[in-house]
């Protein structure tokens, strides 16, 4: 395996990655990132609110941290 900053890993002609792309193709979410990082596609704007937003769990872990803070600030 060749690593992942080597030119011979993943190797795309791009007048054919053009050709298809105006022929209706769309590539994977992994090969449009290469393409854009190639300049051969514009970079499309991301958006997934769902993903940045804590779980149940991270919620309920950080409920009891600030009832735990709350307990020992009125116990001084």
């Amino acid at each position: 395996l060749l690593p992942k900053d080597s030119e011979e890993r993943v190797k795309m002609d791009i007048e054919r990655v053009q050709y298809w792309i105006s022929q209706g193709a769309q590539p994977t979410d992994r090969v449009a990132r290469m393409l854009e990082a190639a300049g051969v596609r514009e970079k499309a704007d991301r958006s997934n609110p769902k993903k940045g937003t804590p779980g149940k769990k991270a919620v309920a872990r950080a409920e009891e941290k600030a009832a735990k803070a709350a307990d020992t600030a009125d116990a001084e």
